[in-house]
């Protein structure tokens, strides 16, 4: 194995806290798990509950880093390649402050994209300034087989945010399990929602897996504007 230090792009969702369980089950030397916050909507970053990732992480024994941009201003956008191109930048700016910091530099960074090129090409290259791997578990993965290996590995998964039309406010909060999976699958036949909430249509939060000491337990209420919702996350603690 190349020397050098491992990170883990994290959110806090279910697909970055696959691949960095993925990359702890291949032997990769994690040492840091970063996290952007957008400040407003994004096109590159999962949004909603990122402060959730300090309980992620302090459950998971990594040390976290915060990445704080400025607004992206992602409402008023002519060009989405400039957008996803500049919301890139204080990430990579924070990842080139850790290549100095970590002992052998970066190595490789965790990614958890499934089926999006625009992010995707991004990050690999910007792995490439970097001089580093990727490792993107999930990439192309029949969604299916990847929401199951999660539920078989013992991933709890709630789902935070719905923005898409067959998700009603009862999906707000609720864990997707096999069940919640098969009623996808139908929604995907009838309506196109992507099984992994792909293109949106839904976020998650995982609040236990087998990466994890301890489960982050979530006190909140439900906002629905009558055709999307989210959590309004008012306390979280680990169990």
């Amino acid at each position: 194995m190349t020397d050098g230090a491992w990170v883990s792009l994290f959110s806090g969702g279910k697909d970055s806290s696959w691949a960095l369980y993925r990359a702890l089950e291949r032997g990769h030397p994690l040492e840091r798990l970063v996290t952007v916050h957008p400040d407003g909507d994004s096109y590159m970053y999962h949004v909603p509950a990122t402060r959730l990732a300090r309980l992620a992480a302090e459950s998971i024994g990594i040390p976290l880093v915060e990445v704080e941009p400025a607004d992206f201003e992602a409402e008023d956008v002519s060009d989405s390649g400039e957008q996803g191109d500049a919301e890139l930048e204080p990430l990579e700016a924070a990842l080139r402050e850790l290549d100095d910091e970590l002992d052998g530099g970066i190595t490789g960074v965790t990614a958890g994209a499934v089926e999006s090129e625009y992010q995707t090409t991004r990050i690999e290259s910007m792995a490439e300034r970097l001089e580093a791997n990727v490792f993107a578990p999930l990439w192309q993965e029949n969604p299916r087989d990847l929401a199951d290996a999660m539920l078989d590995a013992g991933f709890e998964i709630q789902i935070i945010r719905v923005a898409a039309y067959g998700l009603d406010e009862s999906w707000l909060g609720r864990t997707l399990d096999a069940d919640a999976l098969d009623e996808l699958e139908s929604l995907n036949d009838e309506y196109g929602v992507h099984i992994l909430g792909e293109g949106g249509e839904f976020e998650t939060l995982v609040t236990d897996g087998p990466h994890m000491d301890r489960r982050i337990e979530l006190a909140y209420e439900t906002e629905w504007d009558g055709s999307r919702g989210t959590l309004k996350i008012e306390d979280a603690w680990l169990a």
